[in-house]
């Protein structure tokens, strides 16, 4: 398989949420299986000169294990990525993906956490380094819940209260994206977009959907 043609605005308009995260998770299908597409990089490249028209934002960590397009097996054009520590939402990143879907026209918000997260384990930890420690509030409301739902040691030593604050995480990020951000909320209700989450394995390569 050899991806040489950039997604067009035609071919996006034509694409509906459910089709997009049905292709991303066929991409992460290749790349598990170690089967990816061959990708025509220059040919991309000389397609998305004068414009972009990606199929889907994904708000990712900035884990180097989890190389967001790779594990998707996506290429250039094909979609947004923002990323931050802990995969949340601040207004700078909400601004992204409103630019992402209701400017550019991308059809889904896929929060992406990933198992063995450094971020979320500082939190459990409630570590407390610099500027660390406030980036660390974000994720702590996901820890509190988890604290209520798990048995066990209340830190990253206990890894089922480290995987449970990794799946909070991510859903009370949509939460809080649909509460942040109106143009969003209206657009999931419209049904222009979907709003979905999912923990990538570090120890399989697969992403699991929640």
């Amino acid at each position: 398989m050899i991806k040489n043609k950039a997604i067009t605005k035609d071919i996006q308009d034509s694409l509906t949420p459910e089709g997009v995260l049905s292709d991303l998770m066929k991409g992460n299908e290749r790349f598990v299986s170690n089967n990816m597409q061959t990708t025509d990089h220059a040919a991309l490249v000389e397609q998305t000169i004068s414009g972009q028209h990606p199929k889907a934002v994904i708000l990712s960590c900035i884990d180097s294990r989890v190389p967001v397009e790779v594990v998707f097996d996506q290429a250039i054009g094909d979609v947004f990525v923002a990323r931050v520590a802990g995969n949340f939402e601040n207004t700078d990143i909400l601004g992204s993906i409103e630019y992402a879907c209701k400017v550019a026209g991308s059809k889904l918000v896929l929060v992406l956490g990933h198992e063995s997260c450094g971020a979320v384990k500082a939190a459990c930890d409630e570590v407390q380094l610099g500027n660390i420690t406030a980036m660390l509030d974000n994720i702590m409301p996901a820890v509190r819940k988890a604290s209520e739902e798990v048995d066990g040691e209340m830190n990253s030593s206990n890894n089922a209260f480290v995987d449970q604050s990794i799946k909070n995480n991510v859903l009370m990020t949509i939460d809080r994206i649909r509460e942040r951000s109106p143009i969003l909320k209206e657009m999931d209700k419209n049904e222009e977009i979907s709003m979905v989450g999912g923990v990538y394995k570090l120890s399989s390569g697969r992403v699991e959907l929640l």
